[in-house]
This record gives C-alpha cells, sequence and structure tokens, in this order.
C-alpha cells in the first residue's frame, strides 16, 4: 500500500475513533507531506521522535467542535497511474470546502499555494 494514503486514512480514522495522536514510521516525504497538512490547519500537531533506533512521526488529530478536521481523503496519483497538472489546470475540491495537494519542486504544496508560486506538479491527493 501507498504509505502516504496509509497514514491519511490513519489520521481520518483516529479522528473517527475520538484519539488524541497517531504514530507513523518517518520518512522525508512524509514528513513534508505531513508539514504541509499542518501548515494547512488539517492535524493539530507534528513531532518527529526517536524510539530505540526508530524514527516516528506523532501526529495530533485536529478537531473542530467536536467533529474531526478530516472528514475525507481522495487519493489522486497512484503509483500505477501518475496525474500531474499546471498552474492553471487545478482544480477546486468539495466546492472550496477541502484542498489539493501537490508534490513541487518547491515542495509539497496546497493548490492555492502552488499558484501563488507559479508551480505546477503531481497531483497527491484531495482533503476535506
Amino acid at each position: 500500500m501507498d504509505p502516504i494514503a496509509d497514514t491519511l486514512i490513519q489520521i481520518k480514522n483516529a479522528g473517527t475513533a475520538s484519539r488524541e495522536t497517531v504514530s507513523a514510521p518517518y520518512s522525508k516525504f512524509r514528513h513534508a507531506v505531513l508539514e504541509a497538512l499542518l501548515k494547512a490547519g488539517y492535524i493539530a500537531s507534528l513531532e518527529k521522535k526517536a524510539r530505540k533506533q526508530k524514527k516516528i512521526l506523532e501526529i495530533g488529530v485536529l478537531y473542530r467542535n467536536g467533529h474531526p478536521r478530516i472528514e475525507g481523503v481522495k487519493k489522486v496519483s497512484k503509483s500505477s497511474r501518475r496525474i500531474y497538472t499546471g498552474v492553471k489546470k487545478t482544480w477546486r475540491v468539495r466546492q472550496g470546502f477541502g484542498d489539493l495537494f501537490l508534490s513541487t519542486p518547491a515542495g509539497v504544496l496546497t493548490a492555492k499555494e502552488a499558484k501563488k508560486k507559479r508551480v505546477g506538479g503531481e497531483v497527491l491527493f484531495e482533503i476535506w
């Protein structure tokens, strides 16, 4: 399974189960994606910890009015089919109530940030 999709689903399920934190194995790309989610306001906190030679990421689940902030996730670009987009070809998610995340040369960004920086890239996932 895709490690990014697995982490996103873990966060979504933890929110549904009213858990405060989720742990995930550390990788540079996973850390970059979670930093972008933190910046966009989809997770409460992110910490890199080491447990017996293993690095892990401790992710704080964000709640708004008692409901989890992440209601749904859809993986767009998959290992079997990569989807790339330019600056002008991004789309709105859930009529503007969600975000589209891209992997660009400037790092992992939301579609709004990518438009401001005028960069395109691989569409990773939609989140709402």
